[in-house]
């Protein structure tokens, strides 16, 4: 019974029906629990096929799953690649944990939405997404360098409605927003941007991530 609960929950985790998972703290001396800085970003690529890479943790931007004493476990899992609807980013995917996903679309779709001078498929955008207070914001102008002004990002809204597994088509070199929540602990908050550098559909996705 428990060789078929346990194939039973990796069928459903492989192919897209995003499952609730508990939290494993990593079990490690204090001193290096302190030692370790906060991995403020960088560039992860999630298998789908893979038990351990097919979740990211943005604490530390490795792999949100581990083997432990020959067993399969959550450790942190901040983010998910999904075969569902033909491919998906999901959040919020861990118990208490609810999150929201928003796609602002390419790095062209940015610059011509809000008027500011980037390159064609250029990173301007990206860099310039950032946390002011409670808002998100974007560049507005960039025409002096050394006098460069932002605005809000109106798409932020959407990020006011989270779930629990909330989700995203993947979209080659989109640009996403996520924020995670927590429903017992108010006062954790995590916002994400991310964007999708390379993708082969059913196989994987590469991610250049950020936290805000």
């Amino acid at each position: 019974m428990k060789k078929i609960l346990v194939s039973f929950v990796l069928l459903l985790a492989g192919f897209g029906f995003p499952q609730l998972l508990r939290a494993q703290t990593p079990t490690m001396p204090d001193d290096k629990q302190a030692a370790q800085p906060r991995k403020r970003g960088g560039i992860f690529t999630l298998y789908a096929l893979d038990p351990l890479a097919r979740n990211v943790c943005f604490s530390d931007g490795k792999e949100g799953m581990a083997f432990v004493n020959n067993q399969w476990e959550n450790r942190c899992s901040d983010l998910s690649y999904s075969l569902a609807s033909n491919g998906s980013l999901v959040t919020g995917i861990e118990l208490n944990r609810v999150g929201a996903i928003v796609d602002l679309g390419t790095a062209d779709d940015l610059r011509t939405r809000y008027d500011f001078d980037d390159a064609e498929r250029g990173g301007v955008g990206f860099a310039s997404l950032r946390r002011e207070g409670d808002k998100i914001m974007v560049l507005q102008d960039n025409s002096t360098p050394a006098k460069l002004t932002w605005q809000p990002l109106r798409e932020a809204s959407q990020l006011a409605e989270v779930k629990s597994s909330a989700n995203a088509p993947i979209h080659l070199g989109h640009i996403y927003l996520v924020r995670i929540a927590d429903t017992r602990d108010k006062n954790f908050q995590q916002f994400v941007k991310l964007m999708v550098i390379a993708y082969r559909p059913e196989e994987a996705v590469t991610l250049r991530w950020e936290l805000l």
